[in-house]
This record gives structure tokens, sequence and C-alpha cells, in this order.
């Protein structure tokens, strides 16, 4: 009998139960969706800090913009919010390490292509003020302007581009295999604090492609930074690795020569140890963070598919010399935190088998004396136990003439002397075997 699920009026299970998280594992490919936006469109993007900001915290600040209030804390659950309103659109986004405001609105048309370095904040869709007061730290602030333009002339296209962000030195990529739009900046701040970038892409441009062009753009920043973020950590931790790693040797050349005390050097190896792992302990989350970071910067790199102009460097290769030389810098010290680690450790097991050795020498140096000692007690205990048969047979001799005696004084024909003499080979061979007895009990029962 054949089972077609159209045929019932009423949806049937046949599945086994779910595992645990599996709806919220499945809908995290739609957890952060690319926004459509629509060109001219300026976007407003600002990335802080979130260490200390808790999710209540900004849903407070969310609540403050216009109609709103009734945002609730299980809202921002998903990590993900946008906020849709008349004119723009906000939205929220938070990380492990960081939270991103991103607002997207039409682009005035004073500040169009043709414009020379133009004012973008004066337009801004959301108060200054609600801006200001995000909680945390800023770590990126980005105004992205996408615009309609001719891109036949690339070099026009970088003239006028040029002439908008401000005549300052420029990197710019013509983006996708076949160019379809082109993207510029100077990654430098301006006095509001933020960078700008300028995207040219043709009138044709669909808003899909502007928001994941837009998205790309501002997330490459981002990690940027964000992995760059392992950089001031190393550099400050050079001087102190560069102090151990002489000390280590040090403590190695002391073990190679013999000299030094063992205790001593074995007190310096722990705090050495202990000074590393603490570094350890401090660093290496940043040291991992600013590998992945940078491999997502790898990533949006690539996705760019990004096309040189004759005269200016393209995106890529302007980070590639930039930031390269920095990760290298944290990859070098992270490792060499690690390696030093392990020399120490090295170190550590050497000393301590030059110590146990040590040991191994006094123990087998103190058992040869206790055997020493031993068989000079054997010695002795032998001589000691002579006297002890001779003193015992004279006891007992003696006890046999005093008998003797009181048999003769009581009108026994005895003769004391000449009894006690025959007696004494008979006591002492009794009182050795005996004891030769005594001893062969106590060898049976050692074993």
């Amino acid at each position: 009998m054949s089972f077609d699920a159209s045929s019932s009026s009423v949806t049937r299970r046949l599945l086994p139960p779910d595992a645990a998280q599996r709806l919220v594992l499945h809908n995290e490919v739609h957890a952060r969706p690319t926004a459509r936006i629509r060109l001219p469109a300026l976007v407003v993007y600002i990335a802080v800090l979130n260490e200390g900001v808790s999710r209540a915290d900004e849903c407070r600040h969310l609540q403050r913009l216009p109609g709103q209030t009734h945002l609730a804390e299980h809202d921002l659950a998903s990590h993900f919010l946008r906020l849709r309103f008349a004119t723009h659109t906000v939205k929220w986004e938070r990380h492990s390490e960081f939270t991103r405001y991103v607002v997207v609105q039409p682009l005035a048309a004073s500040a169009g292509l043709g414009a020379q370095n133009p004012a973008l904040l004066p337009s801004l869709a959301v108060e200054p003020e609600w801006l200001a007061t995000i909680p945390g730290q800023t770590i990126a602030a980005i105004k992205l302007a996408l615009v309609h333009g001719d891109l036949s002339d690339s070099q026009q296209a970088l003239t006028l581009g040029r002439r908008w962000l401000g005549d300052a030195p420029l990197v710019a990529s013509m983006m996708g295999t076949l160019g379809h739009s082109m993207a510029l900046t100077d990654f430098r701040l301006r006095e509001s604090g933020f960078e700008r970038m300028l995207v040219i892409a043709p009138p044709d441009t669909s808003d899909t492609r502007a928001g994941r062009i837009s998205q790309r753009l501002l997330e490459l920043e981002t990690y940027r930074l964000m992995a760059l973020r392992g950089l001031p950590v190393a550099k400050a931790l050079m001087p102190s690795l560069a102090d151990t790693e002489r000390e280590l040797a040090d403590i190695t050349h002391q073990l190679d020569s013999g000299s030094g005390s063992d205790t001593e050097l074995l007190q310096h190896l722990a705090t050495l140890a202990a000074r590393v792992e603490q570094a350890t302990a401090s660093h290496a989350y940043r040291f991992s963070a600013t590998a992945a970071y940078h491999g997502i910067v790898q990533q949006r790199l690539g996705e760019l598919r990004e096309r040189p102009i004759p005269g200016t460097q393209t995106i890529g290769e302007f980070m590639g010399r930039r930031l390269s030389p920095a990760i290298a810098t944290v990859a070098a010290t992270s490792n060499r935190l690690a390696s030093l680690s392990e020399r120490i450790t090295r170190a550590t097991a050497l000393l301590r088998t030059r110590v146990d050795i040590a040991t191994e020498a006094q123990n087998q140096e103190l058992l040869a004396q206790l055997t020493k000692g031993q068989s000079l007690q054997l010695k002795l205990q032998g001589t000691v136990e002579g006297l002890s048969i001779a003193a015992i047979s004279y006891y007992m001799v003696s006890l046999i003439l005093y008998a003797a005696k009181a048999g003769k004084a009581v009108g026994l024909p005895l003769h004391p002397e000449l009894l006690a003499g025959s007696f004494i080979p008979l006591v002492l061979w009794g009182v050795w075997r005996t004891t030769q007895r005594i001893h062969a009990k106590l060898h049976q029962g050692a074993h």
C-alpha cells in the first residue's frame, strides 16, 4: 500500500523525535540574512567591543529608537535584529567580542558621485546622540556610500571616486569576475572618527547584490581591526619572552657545565614555568582569535573576487602588505611562547634526571655503609654470643657446685669440685646446642 502525503488533509510527522536544539542549529543558516539595499544609499556602521555590556544594556539602548519601547530582551535572543522604519533600517548584531549597529538609509542628493568630499552625517536618519551613546567601545566606524555610476571608463570612475573621498591616496578594486562594481577607500580616520568607503555600481545592480557588497566590505574592515588586536599584546610580551629565554639559556648552560645548586636551578625553572604559563593563560585566546579573524579577512577578500585597476592598489594588496606582517608577528609570538614552554619542560626534566642520578648515587653509598655496619654488627654479635655461652655455662656450673656442696653437707658422699668440673663439657655443649636451635628457628621464621 503506497502513501501519498499530498492526499492527506492533516500533515503527519513521519520522523523520530527531534534532537536537542535541532531547530536552533537548522535556523542558524538564516540567523543573519543579507540586507537588501537600494542605491543610492548610505550605510552608517559602528562596531563596538561588548566586554562588560549585557544584552539588557543593548536592549535598553535600542528601546530609545522611535516606536521601539516594546522591545524585550528575548527579542535579542537570536543575536540579530533588524528594525524597519519609514525611511531607513537599523540592524543590531551581537558577536562574541563585539556588537554591530548598522543604519541603512537613502543617500542625500548633495552627496552623489559628483560631489567633492561631501558631508554625510547631517542627513543621518537617527539621532546623533543615539549613536554617541551606544554601549561599548568603538572598534570600527564606517560611512559607506553606494552610488550609481558608469564603469565603462574605470579611470574616469576612479577620478570621481578620489574627488568624493577627498583627494587622499586611494586603494580601489573592480569587484566580481566581470567587474560588476568598484570599491574605493583610503582607510583613514576622519575627525568624526569614521572611515569612508565608496562603492560605484551600474544602474542595473540588484538590491541583493548591493547588500552583499556592503556586508563583505564592512566585515572585511571589522575583522581586520579585530585581528590586529593581538599585535599590541604580542609586542608587549616580546621583552618578557626575551628575558625568559636568556634566563633559560643560562640555566641550560649551568646544567651542561654541572655548576649551580640543583635546588636553586629547580626553583628558578619553576619560576620561569609559572611566568610562561601565566602569559599563555592570559594571551592564548587573543592569539587564537587573531588567527581566526585573519582567516575571515582572507575569506572576505576571496569573496570580493577583485580585479586590479591600473594606477592603484587593490584592497587585497593593500591589506596583504600591511596586515600580513602584523599577523606574522602575532603568530611568531604565539609559537615562541609555546616553544618556550616546551623548552622549560625539557630543561626541568633534564634537571630532575640529574637530581635523580645524584640521589641514586647517594643511596648506593648509604646502602654500602649500612651493609658494612651490618657486617660489623654481625661479627660483634657473634663475639657477644660466645661470651654469653661462657657466662651462662659458668652460672650453670656454679649451680651444680652449690647443689653438690649442699648434698655433701647433708651427708652425701660427694666431692663438689670434682662433680662440677666433670659437668663443664656437658654444660658447654648444652648451652651451645640450645643457642643453635634458637638461631635455626629464627632463620626459619624469617623465610
